[in-house]
């Protein structure tokens, strides 16, 4: 008995038995209860990660239901010490618990490698505490998930792409990045109070990364600014926390007080209101405020039918709108950086990128993005032909709507309860670029406000959407 690594208590009483030791099946719960100096958790409403926080309860009742219909085990997952010895402890919402010791030269993954041996199907763990955080990079077991979904998610850390490509495997990106690097310094050259709309998506990122690359050795002149409606998706929260504590980096965010005063949501306003209100309303009132001159944006041409009738350089009134019959001529790449008194500059310098582009020059330059653009198993619903995700405990399901957990990634992001997802297996960068490679679906198709009726993308522009 002493040499087990691993068991339950139903193998630990046949041990004792094989030597002559008769105990009750109840007396051993009770003796496990005191050596491990806790109870099993058997709900999971009472879970907890590292920082005291609860899971999302929105997905109690539908993770039972998928692990019921997909065959696998529910375990709530905790480590405690031992006499010095470390040991990962399992138990399913009846109280039953299984361990296994974590051998020190073969760690965490092990032990639960071990665990997974004591079932006949796979087990879906919801770890506690700080398992939450260990399990961030440890490759599981065949047959062993991790219900992290369930949780916040953890604090950004960027990660070093393996598959970062040569830098002559695509020469038109030096084309491409010479011709932003200019856009960047002639634009900033012209202003007097510039800033950077940046919404942290692949583009804003790699936009940042050209300015950096622009002003090296010193950091770009430009505030970074997000008009945050309250509905990011909560990674992009973190990412947010990242770059903000960049040295050198100066973050403004601004939120519409009416949104907040009147709780402007999705649910209750619909799509067209709440993105008129948080991010139209909400820019023009930041832009007034700030008085900013020129003002950059990560748009491409190739997203939307509307963005293609920009120009680098394009003129807004005084009220912010957009008139697309009064752009500027921009022949042999000469841009008019003149502006009357009262209006303001739209810049964007990854007008003539694409969004292949920009993948491979995030693949190159190994640029940090948002999670949420790789594939991993996320909870979702199917509501209007879009895979919505359920981010945070704000959501609303309808009646009668099934929760999925399935591998999904985002191919743009906005408010998530207005940005589809799509069924994907593209978890690193060169997947992602070999999965472009072989589409001809649209980036945004999956973007609700661009299908709201009577409101489309070229309108909410004229309006002063960016």
């Amino acid at each position: 008995m002493v040499g087990a690594n691993r068991g339950s208590v139903d193998i630990l009483q046949g041990m004792l038995r094989e030597d002559a030791i008769d105990v009750s099946r109840r007396h051993l719960v009770r003796t496990l209860d005191e050596v491990f100096d806790q109870k099993p958790v058997t709900d999971l409403h009472d879970v907890l990660d590292h920082e005291g926080r609860p899971v999302n309860s929105l997905l109690v009742a539908p993770l039972i239901d998928y692990a019921l219909q997909s065959n696998q085990r529910i375990l709530v997952l905790s480590k405690i010490e031992v006499a010095g010895a470390e040991i990962v402890v399992a138990n399913d919402r009846r109280g039953s618990r299984w361990w296994a010791s974590i051998p020190e030269n073969r760690g965490l993954g092990n032990a639960l490698g071990q665990i997974r041996k004591l079932f006949d199907q796979n087990i879906l763990l919801v770890p506690r505490g700080d398992l939450r955080v260990e399990l961030e990079d440890i490759d599981l077991p065949e047959g062993v998930g991790i219900a992290d979904y369930l949780y916040h998610p953890l604090a950004y850390s960027p990660r070093r792409y393996d598959e970062s490509a040569l830098a002559d495997e695509h020469p038109h990106l030096d084309v491409l990045e010479a011709e932003s690097i200019r856009i960047i310094r002639e634009a900033v050259a012209a202003a007097h109070n510039p800033a950077m709309l940046f919404s942290l998506g692949k583009d804003s990122m790699v936009m940042w990364t050209l300015a950096k690359k622009a002003f090296w050795p010193d950091p770009p002149p430009i505030p970074l600014a997000l008009i945050d409606s309250r509905w990011e998706f909560q990674e992009v929260y973190r990412v947010l926390d990242y770059i903000a504590g960049q040295p050198g980096t100066e973050f403004l965010v601004h939120t519409n007080p009416e949104a907040v005063e009147r709780d402007v949501n999705p649910f209750d306003f619909g799509s067209a209101a709440h993105t008129d209100i948080t991010r139209t309303q909400g820019l023009r009132q930041f832009l007034d405020l700030k008085r900013f001159d020129f003002v950059f944006g990560g748009g491409r041409r190739d997203e939307e039918r509307s963005r293609a009738k920009e120009r680098v350089f394009s003129v807004r009134t005084e009220t912010h709108g957009w008139d697309p019959k009064s752009q500027r001529p921009e022949l042999w790449n000469l841009y008019n950086t003149s502006l009357p008194k009262g209006q303001s500059m739209r810049v964007f310098p990854l007008s003539n990128w694409t969004e292949l582009d920009v993948w491979r020059y995030i693949q190159r330059e190994n640029v940090p993005v948002v999670p949420l653009y790789f594939s991993k198993v996320r909870p979702f619903v199917e509501r209007d032909g879009a895979l919505i995700a359920i981010d945070d405990e704000r959501f609303r399901l309808e009646p009668g709507e099934k929760v999925h957990f399935e591998p999904i990634r985002f191919r743009t992001l906005g408010c998530y309860p207005l940005t589809g997802g799509e069924r994907s297996t593209a978890s690193s960068v060169g997947d992602i670029i070999t999965e472009l490679e072989n589409t001809r679906v649209s980036e945004r198709s999956s973007r609700v406000i661009d299908s709201d009726p009577g409101a489309s993308m070229e309108q909410k522009k004229k309006e002063g959407y960016f």
